[in-house]
């Protein structure tokens, strides 16, 4: 399939009021890298852009970890008025998801359109040694401010995106850093996974999770494909991971 449509996909309700059901997107080299020179520019294409953004029409919260709000800028938007339409067709009510990040230092950029745009809801969900003048320049962007606790500070978020945000799928755009947060707290559902047809190579350098440590064998966190799409246009490989919990 050369051009497969992510805005038909279904996805499973919540299991329960816990949390909402939580997939992943990244794009990455043939090698297994999530950016060059810093930043994923230059891996995926741009039919990979755009089934980045078909998913966000079933999400209701995009999460974007504090390092990609630096480097890329984070933004919900769907780039296209047919996708918000789909949008509305498939039963949300607002045209673009809300969207969030997580910081531990509250050192963000706060020119970005996270902050400035009036088109969708934001959410900073902040760890408990934020500095009291950077939580007081973030409040007075008059986007929501959620402190977290330390201890079980990923269930502390998913539970209230789902219980003050009715999020029923979260989309978790990464980065590395906040993918390894998701599968530690072993809440990731879904991966969905872009194979772009360069190689990057080099000792160092990001890959889709990150984290000082591997997972041993016992701990891998095992996936079962769902599907697996080629385009031959564009050398890349669409794949669709479930989280085998058996």
């Amino acid at each position: 399939m050369a051009k497969p449509d992510y805005t038909s996909l279904k996805f499973p309700p919540p299991e329960s009021g816990d949390r909402p059901y939580v997939i992943v997107n990244m794009v990455s080299s043939i090698d297994g890298k999530v950016t060059i020179e810093g930043t994923e520019e230059g891996i995926g294409s741009p039919v990979d852009q755009r089934l980045m953004r078909e998913l966000r029409v079933h999400a209701d919260v995009v999460l974007d970890g504090a390092s990609t709000l630096r480097k890329s800028g984070a933004s919900p938007r769907l780039g296209a008025a047919i996708l918000e339409r789909i949008r509305i067709e498939q039963g949300k009510t607002t045209r673009l998801p809300a969207i969030a990040t997580m910081t531990n230092s509250g050192d963000l950029p706060l020119d970005r359109i996270f902050f400035t745009s009036p088109e969708f809801r934001a959410v900073v969900y902040t760890g408990a040694d934020v500095p009291a003048p950077r939580m007081e320049a973030l409040r007075a962007t008059g986007r929501m401010i959620v402190p977290l606790p330390s201890e079980g500070h990923v269930e502390a978020m998913l539970a209230h995106m789902r219980r003050e945000l009715d999020c029923s799928l979260l989309l978790v755009e990464g980065g590395p850093t906040i993918n390894r947060l998701m599968f530690d707290a072993d809440v990731v559902d879904e991966m969905f996974l872009t194979i772009g047809p360069v190689i990057v190579g080099g000792r160092h350098g990001l890959s889709a999770v990150a984290g000082d440590q591997p997972y041993t064998r016992e701990h891998v966190r095992r996936m079962s494909l769902v599907h697996a799409f080629p385009n031959a246009d564009t050398g890349e490989l669409y794949l669709r991971y479930r989280r085998d919990r058996g």
